[in-house]
């Protein structure tokens, strides 16, 4: 793949991003460890991170990445209101990359009204104004880029945040190895004419295929959801995904009959050393059972010592996969003109 045809499809730089994701986590950590957080947490029973879209996904990722550790449950929500059962014993983090979207300002209303403790997360609009007269707890985050290539904004802060309130463990070492694999990955994943690239060479195994992404329930979930949704935006293609044990009690039946769609089918499996001896097990025997059946099986091992560095390590070559994808679809991976034009649809409501 030529530098030439990347600069022509990716005219808005979407690469640029990628590459520079290290360094966004890093300035991500130090906004994190800069912010004022004081909030009194000792009463929380229930953590609700509400957001959509690239916003929500790093609640997602906090949820599975502290889901062994913390001792409140951790939700996300996706919608205009929040679950019956928050209340003024509830802490509800509103995670919003514009401070515009419409759902997750409605949401904070909705816990302003039920006395919810409140942590807001934006880069300035309605939430921030908001924030700012209702005297919230505020981390204030760089804006201008398209939400889903914001990540490291909406996890790292309120990671840092939930350490400082107490509620989890410090993770600077943790933090720390996971932005010197990041930028080991940069360098390897950003050249495009390596033969030891592995995000490229995935890429081309995926493309003119349906990709079907496999990872273990527990703590990869929301790695998988982060690849179907990078497939989407960034290479304008429909993916679909699901997790163990779960699908070997339903999903793994339904490939029996038609023969020539699963021919179409590249299934990708996240792995990683720590995944439950029973569910390597599951995944092992699966292989067995698909693997004449589809178009191609492709099992990626996840790096690193800590589960946040082994996180996104597999987060990271999805991205890159992605957008490799775009360029192979002769896409722009920056617009998402669907998404542009229901908005604008909807404010005409």
């Amino acid at each position: 793949m030529t530098s030439e045809h990347i600069a022509q499809q990716d005219p808005s730089n979407m690469r640029r991003l990628i590459v520079d994701f290290p360094k966004q986590a890093e300035e991500a950590a130090a906004i994190g460890e800069a912010a004022n957080i004081k909030l009194p947490v000792a009463s929380v029973r229930n953590i609700v991170i509400s957001g959509l879209g690239g916003s929500a996904i790093g609640g997602d990722l906090l949820r599975s990445y502290l889901s062994g550790e913390i001792k409140v449950p951790i939700a996300v929500n996706r919608y205009y209101f929040l679950p019956h059962y928050v209340s003024d014993k509830s802490l509800v983090i509103i995670s919003s990359y514009s401070g515009n979207t419409e759902e997750t300002i409605s949401s904070l209303k909705d816990a302003a009204k039920r006395k919810a403790k409140i942590l807001c997360i934006t880069s300035g609009g309605a939430v921030k104004r908001f924030a700012e007269q209702k005297k919230y707890p505020l981390i204030e985050i760089p804006g201008g880029l398209p939400p889903r290539a914001a990540l490291g904004y909406s996890f790292f802060p309120t990671l840092i945040a939930l350490s400082k309130l107490g509620l989890v463990r410090s993770k600077k070492k943790e933090i720390k190895e996971t932005l010197a694999l990041l930028q080991k990955k940069a360098a390897m994943y950003s050249d495009n004419t390596g033969e030891n690239n592995s995000a490229l060479k995935l890429a081309m195994e995926l493309q003119g295929k349906l990709p079907v992404i496999y990872s273990s329930v527990d703590r990869f979930d929301t790695v998988s959801v982060r690849w179907r949704g990078q497939c989407a935006e960034n290479a304008k293609m429909l993916s679909y995904g699901n997790v163990f044990p779960e699908l070997n009690h339903n999903e793994i039946v339904g490939w029996e009959v038609q023969k020539d769609v699963m021919k179409k089918i590249h299934v990708v499996i996240l792995r990683d050393r720590e995944d439950y001896s029973r569910v390597q097990h599951r995944m092992e025997i699966t292989k067995n059972i698909i693997g004449e059946l589809a178009g191609g099986i492709t099992e990626v091992q996840s790096e690193g010592k800590s589960l946040l560095a082994r996180m996104f390590s597999l987060l990271y070559l999805g991205d890159w996969v992605s957008f490799y994808l775009a360029m192979l679809n002769n896409v722009d991976p920056t617009p998402v003109k669907k998404i542009d034009f229901l908005k604008n649809e909807l404010s005409k409501v």
